[in-house]
């Protein structure tokens, strides 16, 4: 019955809705090739993560405003526009299980409406009369950025460290998370220890997030991860998986890779998955994902005991389940 449901569950689609109801008014234009590529990419589903952290980040310290559900589409909007450009960067041509919206309208159209909704996110931005707010999502709109370009460097690198890797990911993936928990702190008008663990929360979940994600390049299915198992490889991408091979592997294993990498060649998909599957890798990212969440629910001491702190924490335990 929905009253004996976890908090998380069952305030989930109200909460939702109410984003939802804020995106589709914001995604509207006059331009009507706008309106339909912006219709297609947000209602192509997705699981909300970070419009949720926004959600839960104000709720913890009382606060479910108005304000709270519109910066929370800003968020999804920041994001939405991220994919638009990095689907057009990769060639991609699926997306949460469809065709991505660059094949279904062309480049041109994905990365122009890209724009427009990212620039939507800044007019959300500025309704909230908030400062503090734009501070904190200029500076990660443009770590952001900074993270995209450096993965964009490291197409092949076969000499990539872990540390790298980490560095990427926590401009490129976990920024985003960690403004997301830092926009409903302020809005909630958090301390300054408590604005700095939900920060935290957001920076460790959105790494786990990476790591996972990863992983399921070798072990998902489409339906699972929405895109075609594999392309991380074909697009040259040295994933923690690999860099562990790179490293920790057998020596065909490591020269697979190297390969596999420099020529960005899917073909060598089918066995540079065995490799993976018949080395610690896994069990390595597995672990590297558990020390994230391990740490993203530590910083969850210092907030409020309540249901909605609780719902933090089976969120990120929901999230490594996905690898489980």
């Amino acid at each position: 019955m929905l009253e004996n449901l976890p908090y998380f569950q069952k305030h989930l689609p109200d909460d939702l809705n109410r984003v939802n109801s804020v995106i589709n008014r914001a995604v509207n234009s006059n331009v009507v090739l706008i309106s339909q590529v912006g219709q297609y990419i947000i209602n192509a589903g997705g699981k909300r993560l970070r419009p949720i952290l926004t959600i839960l980040a104000g709720k913890t310290l009382g606060y479910q405003d108005d304000p709270l559900f519109s910066l929370a589409a800003m968020v999804e909007f920041i994001h939405t526009s991220t994919l638009l450009h990095d689907d057009v960067v990769d060639e991609s041509d699926l997306r949460r299980g469809r065709q991505t919206a660059n094949n279904m309208f062309g480049n041109a159209a994905a990365v122009l409406v890209g724009d427009f909704l990212y620039t939507r996110a800044f007019q959300l931005m500025v309704a909230s009369n908030n400062l503090r707010i734009l501070e904190v999502m200029a500076e990660a709109t443009n770590t952001i950025a900074e993270g995209e370009v450096m993965q964009l460097m490291n197409i092949g690198n076969i000499d990539i460290t872990e540390a790298e890797y980490l560095h990427v990911i926590e401009y490129k993936t976990a920024k985003l998370f960690q403004a997301a928990a830092q926009v409903g702190a302020i809005l909630a008008q958090a301390s300054e220890t408590q604005e700095l663990a939900l920060k935290n929360y957001g920076t460790h979940l959105g790494t786990a997030f990476q790591i996972i994600d990863d992983v399921l390049d070798y072990t998902g299915e489409l339906s699972t991860i929405g895109k075609n198992v594999g392309d991380d490889l074909a697009e040259g991408k040295p994933t923690l998986p690999l860099i562990y091979l790179l490293n920790q592997g057998s020596p065909a294993a490591a020269a697979d890779v190297r390969h596999a990498l420099k020529q960005a060649d899917r073909s060598y998909f089918d066995k540079i998955h065995e490799h993976v599957i018949h080395s610690d890798a896994l069990d390595y990212c597995s672990t590297q994902a558990q020390k994230a969440i391990d740490s993203a629910v530590n910083s969850l001491k210092d907030l409020p005991d309540n249901e909605t702190t609780q719902a933090m924490h089976d969120l990120a335990l929901a999230s490594l389940a996905r690898i489980s």
